[in-house]
């Protein structure tokens, strides 16, 4: 497949909130298939600009940019940005996310509830706004959620986060229903618990008990998330849309 082309189709990919975490991986890996990729990044330039030439090391090109994608301003001004210097997006990416706290149930607010849903209801509305249209123009493009397995777990302290990514499940199937009729493909690859930076500090022994509830009796690595986006972003998944990937080692199995 030609570099740049994407599922059959010539064009870049965004990835948001790739400054770092699995959004950095995956935008590594994308990128080694050949494909322009625009790493987003608010307010972390340094560690952006790292990704980018980490990319280009590898021979692939890349370009940091910044915005805030819970702003419709800002995500207007982004897609116009990255078209202009990387080419039409091909593949969009909405994987920023925020604070993800721990609050008991009664002590929930309708503003916890909104700061969840401002990530993963509103921020992927808008990106998906902002290139579908050219998607549609182009004959067709992928969009391509990092959801969780959360809600299915139920995880105590976790409710405005889960009713969120359950929303965004939601919205997912909404879409490809939608979009499909214009060449559109929406899935979610949903991880489960995969350590990266921002877990640095959490206590050994929450990881070991994970661990052991895990079927396949590991924690799941950035690659191996980046490795399921790769797979639907190419050609091969071109049929598949709608769907959910829970990528967990089998630990939500019925």
């Amino acid at each position: 497949m030609p570099a740049g082309t994407v599922g059959g189709m010539d064009g870049s990919v965004l990835v948001t909130g790739a400054s770092r975490g699995l959004g950095a991986h995956i935008a590594r890996r994308l990128a080694a298939d050949g494909r322009p990729v625009a790493v987003n990044y608010f307010p972390d330039r340094a560690e952006a600009e790292r990704v980018v030439a980490d990319i280009e090391a590898a021979g692939g090109r890349a370009a940091a940019f910044p915005a805030d994608v819970t702003d419709e301003a800002d995500v207007t001004a982004l897609v116009a940005a990255v078209e202009s210097q990387l080419g039409p997006i091909a593949v969009l990416v909405p994987n920023a996310t925020g604070p993800q706290p721990t609050i008991d149930a009664v002590d929930v607010t309708w503003q916890d509830h909104l700061q969840q849903l401002t990530f993963f209801v509103k921020s992927p509305t808008l990106l998906m706004q902002a290139v579908a249209p050219g998607m549609r123009s182009r004959g067709g493009g992928r969009i391509i959620q990092i959801g969780s397995d959360v809600f299915e777990r139920a995880a105590p302290g976790m409710s405005a986060y889960s009713a969120a990514k359950a929303a965004q499940l939601s919205l997912t199937r909404s879409w490809a229903r939608e979009l499909g009729p214009w060449g559109i493909t929406v899935n979610v690859v949903a991880p489960g618990w995969i350590p990266v930076e921002r877990h640095a500090e959490i206590d050994p022994r929450i990881v070991d008990t994970y661990r052991r509830e895990v079927p396949l009796g590991r924690m799941g690595t950035p690659a191996e998330i980046a490795d399921v986006v790769a797979f639907l972003a190419s050609a091969a998944a071109r049929f598949i849309t709608g769907e959910r990937i829970t990528v967990n080692g089998g630990h939500t199995m019925d």
